[in-house]
């Protein structure tokens, strides 16, 4: 066994140096490095399994290479099969992260509890058996005699576990709190996280057997641990939500066998996660009456269609220097929605307060609200509310023209099936829109200044 060493690692990206350093070199952050004491044998060996001369791979031409079918295992959780992009695939690595109290933990355990026909084994090293017996008990679904739970922290002895259960599918909760008998550093270390996950990822190659991975996540947001974490899983999924709202959105952020652009909504109840299949019920909230300053806006999330109500509020500045505040949608680009507003239509927005936010606590990328986002601005400012049987769909250029958005056409069947009349577009996309087929009124503009003469006058 070699001798053992120290060495510094930045508790932020995980970055290695031989010598503490007061500045990390690849993140920028200040004090972050912690000295630990690593050993290492020689060759390097993991605790999963001893590899031998016969079972080295060899280089072949990638025209050898046998192509298979992807044969994935389908949950009774449609809102996880869609972010996984159609299922959990047999032998990947999957990562889901999110703040404390948000339901990582739950989510998990009603994963292994519904999943019928596979053996699950749930490992713990947070909780007691008699703490997850008694969450499982408030879950609908407790029942499952092929979920198996393991309360173990050292991987030698869940590898022990796992070579005698055999299970289908392996839930890890979480991998901050595993160690290895390889290394003489404390769990929840940058080098104990890479070197568990490395065990594990090799687990999960060699027999294909899914693994999923829960994690901690840092005062930032960011995963905790090293980056090199995010780069050896096949998937990572965030979990998002405030503690406080009872609707969770499940995200991808990195997927090796699907798309990263999809989302999953969830509602927090006593009885666990209930998943929403249809979204855009809860993002158009219910309100008496028409109000200004409110439009339904048609955006996209990997291949689903969402309808969100967009709400503003623009009033007189009391001070100086007016407030551009905007929640779940980008600043810089309302900044320059107000300024398109203010150039090409004549709308003095420069002394006015200007609040704008998604309702429902979700955050909004897509381009295509541009057009509701300001004839939301413009509905405020001029206190003349806007019909909540219209929604839009369209970006703004900086000329003030209407640009055409990708896939009008599922925004307009979304928008006609929760029973919309009118959805206005660009000219330019509607070429694309087979108007024969769609019950609802498109109306297609060339200009901004166009939908306010049509919708004001």
């Amino acid at each position: 066994m070699a001798k053992a060493k120290t060495t510094f690692f930045c508790q932020q990206c995980g970055h290695e140096s031989p010598k503490w350093l007061g500045k990390c070199p690849s993140c920028g952050t200040w004090n972050s490095f912690v000295e630990e004491l690593i050993q290492k044998e020689e060759p390097a060996k993991t605790e999963w399994r001893q590899e031998t001369k016969s079972e080295r791979n060899h280089a072949k031409p990638i025209r050898e290479v046998e192509a298979v079918n992807e044969v994935r295992i389908t949950t009774h959780d449609q809102e996880l099969n869609r972010v996984l992009g159609g299922g959990v695939v047999p032998g990947s690595l999957v990562l889901i992260g999110g703040e404390p109290g948000i339901g990582k933990s739950t989510l998990m355990l009603q994963l292994a509890l519904t999943l019928k026909g596979a053996k699950v084994l749930y490992v713990s090293g947070e909780e007691s058996d008699q703490q997850i017996k008694m969450r499982a008990e408030r879950l609908s679904s407790a029942g499952n005699d092929s979920c198996y739970i393991l309360t173990e922290t050292n991987t030698r002895n869940i590898f022990l576990s796992i070579e005698s259960l055999k299970p289908d599918l392996v839930i890890i909760d979480s991998i901050q709190t595993l160690n290895s008998s390889l290394l003489d550093s404390v769990a929840g270390s940058i080098a104990q996280v890479r070197q568990c996950a490395g065990e594990l990822m090799k687990f999960a190659k060699e027999t294909d057997t899914p693994v999923f991975l829960v994690g901690h996540i840092t005062k930032d947001g960011m995963l905790a641990g090293p980056k090199v974490l995010e780069h050896m899983v096949d998937t990572v999924l965030q979990f998002e939500g405030d503690r406080h709202l009872a609707y969770r959105i499940l995200r991808t952020t990195k997927n090796r066998f699907g798309s990263t652009s999809e989302i999953g909504i969830y509602e927090m109840l006593g009885s666990g996660l209930r998943e929403v299949s249809n979204p855009s019920e809860i993002l158009i909230s219910q309100k008496d009456g028409q109000v200004s300053g409110a439009t339904i806006g048609a955006t996209l999330e990997g291949n689903r269609p969402l309808l969100i109500e967009i709400q503003s509020l623009v009033s007189p500045a009391s001070y100086g220097t007016p407030q551009r505040t905007s929640t779940g949608f980008d600043p810089k680009r309302l900044n320059m929605l107000l300024a398109v507003l203010e150039k090409r239509c004549g709308f003095r927005l420069g002394v006015q307060d200007v609040f704008v936010n998604m309702a429902g606590g979700i955050k909004v990328e897509d381009p295509a609200v541009d057009l509701a986002v300001c004839v939301s601005i413009v509905s405020s400012f001029e206190e003349l509310p806007v019909s909540d049987k219209i929604c839009f769909a369209a970006e703004i250029g900086l000329g003030g023209e209407l640009r055409a958005v990708n896939r009008v056409d599922q925004r307009i069947s979304e928008a006609e099936k929760l029973g919309f009349t009118e959805i206005y577009v660009s000219r330019y996309s509607q070429r694309s829109v087979d108007l024969n087929k769609t019950k609802i009124n498109v109306k297609a503009f060339g200009k901004l200044t166009e939908v306010f003469q049509d919708l004001f006058g």
